[in-house]
Order: structure tokens, then C-alpha cells, then sequence
């Protein structure tokens, strides 16, 4: 289904629709999986400053809320993954920078390996991608793409400097 169908079945009035779209950033023209990406960033500013008990809460409710709208959704869409549903990349963003070190070039990074791995599907994300349906399905391969993220930027933290 073309992107275009998928804002035409975003209904406004249905709250799991507002959050697998992104709060609208799914329904960008062109790369949403990107936009979406990019429009986790503030709330990551927001949730940054937050013991690691906390955040690590918040990312399990979004997870657990996000199995529900992106299931919903893409039922609602009446397709298995849609590009404009990017829950999943908020997430797996958040995954991402759990234990990154502050500042705009660890920012840069996360997101440039989150794609990476989002993008290219290695294995195990490919498997998650491939194997498991619905919601969870939906979210999986963007936590395991989300994980591999971490743990490199956790590596790249003990030996960069900055």
C-alpha cells in the first residue's frame, strides 16, 4: 500500500493511530522510518535526565503501549507493517541511547546506528522482522535493531572521549 494510502487511513479521533503514526511523524512524504526517528529525539532531551530506573520504566510502558497501537493500527490499515507506523523507531531509539554518554555527537551517533541496523536488518532483527507478527512483531526488530545500537554505543563510550 503507498504511503498516501496510509495518511488516508490515519483517523484522528483514534488515539492508537496518533501513536504508531508518531504523533504524525510517520506521515512524512518520504523516509517516515527516518522522520520518526528524528522526532524521538526531543522526547529523548526530555527523558535524558532521568535516573536510569526511570527511564528504563518509561521505555517498557512505551514498548507495552506501542505492542497495542501499532497492532491496532496496522489492523486498522489492514497490513502487517506499515512505513507510516514509527512507534517502533521512537523506541528503539530510546533503546538506543539508554546508556549513551549527553552531548549532540552521541545524539548522531545512536541515530545514525539505529537506522543502520533498522535499515539493513541484520541478524537477529531480521529474524524478529520476519518472524513474529502483529504488534510485537512490529516492535520487536526496532528493540533488537534498538539493542545492537546500544551495546555499540556502550563499547564506543569506554574508549571515546567525548
Amino acid at each position: 500500500m503507498p504511503q498516501s494510502s496510509f495518511k488516508s487511513g490515519f483517523n484522528p479521533r483514534r488515539i492508537h493511530h496518533w501513536i504508531a503514526f508518531g504523533f504524525g511523524s510517520g506521515l512524512a512524504p518520504r523516509a517516515p522510518g527516518t522522520v520518526g526517528t528524528l522526532a524521538a529525539i526531543p522526547l529523548y532531551l526530555l527523558l535524558s535526565p532521568l535516573a536510569w530506573p526511570s527511564y528504563v520504566g518509561l521505555l517498557v510502558l512505551f514498548t507495552l503501549v506501542g505492542i497495542w497501537a501499532c497492532d491496532r493500527t496496522a489492523r486498522d490499515l489492514d497490513s502487517k507493517d506499515p512505513s507510516a507506523i514509527v512507534w517502533d523507531e521512537w523506541v528503539g531509539f530510546l533503546l538506543t541511547m539508554i546508556a549513551a554518554p549527553a552531548g549532540w555527537l552521541w545524539i548522531l551517533a545512536g541515530f545514525a546506528l539505529f537506522r543502520l541496523f533498522d535499515i539493513w536488518k541484520p541478524w537477529p532483527v531480521r529474524v524478529a522482522d520476519r518472524k513474529v507478527p502483529g504488534g510485537l512483531g512490529i516492535m520487536l526488530d526496532d528493540l533488537v535493531a534498538g539493542a545492537m545500537a546500544a551495546i555499540l554505543m556502550a563499547l564506543a563510550a569506554m574508549w571515546m572521549p567525548f
